[in-house]
């Protein structure tokens, strides 16, 4: 957590973070009036979208289905242990 002048720091830097967050319909038009209140230097808002599971966006993507079948074919010896992945 930053404190008092970290976050000035932070703020006068010029450099804008991203946060992604999941908002519960409950509060939605409350956290959006929170954030009217800010200047659009201060926050912007990039992109807005219902949240959908991780199941149902890789269902959305085309060929993925059909992928990950064949995937589950392919013997468990052509697979590769975490340790052996070139990061």
């Amino acid at each position: 957590m930053l404190d008092k002048n970290q976050f000035n720091d932070e703020l006068n830097s010029g450099d804008m973070k991203t946060v992604t967050l999941k908002i519960d319909d409950s509060i939605n038009e409350k956290f959006y009036w929170l954030l009217e209140h800010f200047s659009k230097d201060e926050v912007k808002i990039l992109e807005q979208s219902e949240y959908i599971s991780d199941d149902e966006y890789l269902r959305s993507i085309d060929g993925m289905c059909q992928s990950i079948s064949e995937a589950r074919k392919e013997p468990i010896d052509n697979g590769v242990g975490i340790d052996k992945l070139d990061w």
